[in-house]
Order: C-alpha cells, then sequence, then structure tokens
C-alpha cells in the first residue's frame, strides 16, 4: 500500500483520533450535571477544554515543526498525520465541552475560529494530495527551470528567424514575449499566461498570405530573359521566407506547449500554499481568542 499521510503507520493517529472521540463523547453521554444541562462550567466540560486546548496549542507547534526537518522526535510525515486526525477530532471535543451551547461571546469565536482553522487546513490535506501528482504528470521528466530556460532559446532563435521574415512578425514575436507572464508575485502565479496564440495566429496569417502570393507568382508567365532572372530570385527569396516563417510556427506551437505546462506547474504551486494565507492568519487568531476564553472563564465567570 503506497503510504502517505492518511494511512502513516497504519493509520496510527486515526486510531488515536478515534479513541479520543468516542472516549469523550461516551463521558459525555454517561455525565449527568446536577441542576444544569452539560457545559463547560462542570467538571467534563473543564476537562474536555483542557484537552482541546492543549491539542490546539500542540497543532500550532507543528508550524515550527515542519519547519525543522532531521530535528525533533518522529517524521514530519508523522505529525502532519497527528495533526490531521486530532485535528479533526477537535470539532467533537469542542462542541462535547460546550454542551453544544453557543451565543454572542468571546467563547463562540473562539470555537468560530477554530472550525475555519480546521476546514481551511481540510483544503490543505487536499492540495498536499492532489496537486504534487499533477505537477509530476505536467512536467512530464522535466524541471520548471530546464523549460524556462527551453523557453528562452526558442525566443532568441524565433527573433533571429522572424528577422528573416519581416519587421512586421519581429515585431509581433517581441510584443508576445514581452506579453507572457510566467511566475512573479501570489496574484501573477495564480494567473500565469503565455501569449504564443496570439502570435501563432498572426504567423499562420502571414504563412497563409506568403502561400497566395507564391501560387501567384508562378502562374506569372515569363516574357524575356531578364524577366525570367527576376523571378527565379524573387522565387528563391519567397522560399527563404516560407521556409522561415514554417521554422517559426514549429518553435512557437513548441513554446506554446512548453509555456503552457510551466503555467500549470506555476498554479498548481500557489494553489498548494494559498490556503496557507488563510489557515495561519485564522490559526493567530484562534489563539489569541483562546486565551481571551480561558482568561475570561478562570478570572470572570
Amino acid at each position: 500500500m503506497h503510504s502517505s499521510l492518511l494511512n502513516h503507520a497504519r493509520y496510527r493517529y486515526l486510531w488515536v483520533a478515534l479513541v479520543l472521540s468516542i472516549g469523550s463523547l461516551a463521558a459525555y453521554i454517561i455525565h449527568r450535571p446536577e441542576g444544569a444541562p452539560p457545559n463547560g462550567g462542570t467538571w467534563l466540560g473543564y476537562t474536555l477544554g483542557t484537552i482541546g486546548a492543549v491539542l490546539i496549542l500542540w497543532l500550532t507547534y507543528f508550524g515550527v515543526r515542519k519547519r525543522r526537518y532531521g530535528k525533533g522526535i518522529g517524521s514530519a510525515v508523522g505529525w502532519l498525520s497527528a495533526h490531521v486526525y486530532l485535528g479533526t477530532s477537535l470539532i467533537l471535543i469542542a462542541f462535547l465541552h460546550s454542551g453544544f451551547q453557543v451565543g454572542w461571546n468571546i467563547h463562540t469565536l473562539a470555537l468560530v475560529l477554530m472550525l475555519l482553522v480546521i476546514f481551511s487546513g481540510f483544503f490543505g490535506v487536499y492540495a498536499y494530495l492532489r496537486y504534487p501528482s499533477l505537477m509530476t504528470k505536467n512536467r512530464d521528466n522535466a524541471s520548471r527551470d530546464a523549460m524556462m530556460e527551453e523557453i528562452t532559446e526558442i525566443d532568441q532563435n524565433a527573433l533571429s528567424l522572424a528577422d528573416a521574415v519581416d519587421p512586421k512578425i519581429h515585431s509581433v514575436l517581441l510584443r508576445s514575449i514581452e506579453r507572457t507572464r510566467l511566475g512573479g508575485g501570489f496574484w501573477a502565479q495564480l494567473t500565469a499566461h503565455d501569449e504564443s496564440e496570439s502570435a501563432l495566429a498572426n504567423l499562420r496569417e502571414a504563412a497563409a498570405s506568403h502561400e497566395k502570393e507564391a501560387s501567384k507568382k508562378q502562374r506569372t508567365e515569363a516574357k524575356t530573359m531578364v524577366a525570367m532572372v527576376d523571378f527565379l530570385a524573387g522565387e528563391a527569396a519567397s522560399d527563404k521566407q516560407a521556409e522561415a516563417l514554417r521554422k517559426l510556427i514549429d518553435l512557437l506551437t513548441r513554446k506554446k506547449s512548453l509555456a503552457g505546462r510551466v503555467a500549470r506547474d506555476i498554479q498548481f504551486q500557489a494553489l498548494m500554499e494559498i490556503w496557507l494565507y488563510i489557515h495561519v492568519p485564522l490559526t493567530l487568531g484562534l489563539i489569541a481568542a483562546l486565551t481571551a476564553h480561558i482568561v475570561s472563564v478562570l478570572f470572570y465567570w
């Protein structure tokens, strides 16, 4: 079986989370507080609240731990597996802690922030499991740097060929290269695109026009020896331009394929990281709300 964060160590942390969740639920069902419905102020409420707070702090530590590969106890995949399963178990523990009682207060704010952190983490798990395989397939055994180098080489060769065809073609290619955006800031990564398609359309139009003119010229009869020489010289120049156009189209077709793969690779990477821009700030907000929740319960409630 392929090992991943979900089945790490034969689902070790899934079983830990299940035992913790079932034990908490059993205690909640058995517990019968006197004179009040189940709530966070009972001994069970305090116990489950303590377990939840410790779990939140421990799971937050994962953000530090994952940047220290090779140090500490356990593998990064093991910590991530525990992060996912124990983080999910927090949903049940938090509601059992509160006795399913919510209101417009700091306690509910902590609960809502915790849920947002957990559900943003679910997208992170999806991204972690899905996008790396898509990136590997998309790259087709080539690194992003290698593809970028080939694109640069194609641009240089295409501009050289365009010089031999027509200044207008050169301008179209140069404009296409300048408008291509691969990489850059986060939004630029999500919207990475290549302008090869518009340049290809212009080249194909030029090639069709060139073939039409060449066909028309071939139907012209040469009346004198001088006219024949001029015709042959023009036909030779025309053939060179046609060959250069064909090479340009081949180059840009190759560039379009490469640039599309690079753009997808950059977008996959951006999608793998975008959830962190939500997950991390929400986690910091959760820690602040949790601190306020604990202080208010211990000193003012």
